[in-house]
């Protein structure tokens, strides 16, 4: 009797805890979700442990999306776990911080490989079907391949912008001839926005990478 009571307390501790998470869901891009070993169904927006089976609830939030302005980037959990191999890779074969990479994605598409933006982007880090076949990425929900081909444009633009990653990331979002057109950051809010966004997670993910 004891143990169902405990079981039962702990259901609606966790009932508490899911209304409490998925306040914020939009803004906090993905919740994960798993079951205890008594049967607990818990949600929570920080990853479970390795050995535990859980799914990741998706949410929308991509890089032109107004209501990710609401997001608290100091705050956002980060994700260093996942797309390791391929990031690794795109990082050393284009000579590009692992970091930036990841804060790319992160800001892009939170780690949703099948994320496409009302605007036409795709995959983990958004590219437009221009920018694709520039880069000969054939299949942009393939992480492998976008990671590879967004990493070589981000590289690109570093090479552009002298490793002015500010401007890289402001070129990534707005296209480098705006860059060159106003000399700088385009006063464009959004791309102001995305800047700002991409600076707290690049400094966040070089700091525990």
């Amino acid at each position: 009797m004891q143990r169902k009571a405990e079981i039962l307390r702990r259901k609606a501790a966790t009932l508490c805890a899911v209304a409490a998470v998925f306040m914020p869901v939009f803004v906090e891009a993905q919740v994960y979700k798993w079951v205890d070993e008594d049967g607990i169904v818990t949600y929570s927006n920080i990853a479970p442990p390795t050995d535990q089976d859980f799914q990741t609830l998706r949410f929308p939030c991509y890089a032109a999306d107004p209501k990710c302005r609401s997001v608290r980037w100091e705050k956002v959990p980060l994700n260093t776990r996942a797309f390791r191999t391929e990031i690794q890779s795109a990082s050393r074969y284009n000579s590009v911080d692992e970091s930036l990479i990841r804060a790319i994605i992160h800001a892009e598409s939170a780690y949703q490989p099948d994320a496409q933006s009302p605007k036409g982007a795709q995959g983990l880090m958004q590219l437009m079907p221009a920018t694709q076949a520039e880069l000969k990425v054939s299949d942009p929900f393939n992480p492998q391949e976008n990671i590879q081909g967004g990493a070589l444009y981000l590289s690109q633009l570093l090479a552009q912008f002298n490793g002015d990653y500010e401007l890289a990331a402001a070129a990534y979002n707005a296209g480098p001839n705006a860059v060159n057109k106003y000399g700088g950051i385009p006063p464009y809010d959004e791309t102001k926005e995305y800047v700002r966004r991409v600076k707290i997670l690049y400094r966040r993910y070089g700091q525990v990478l």
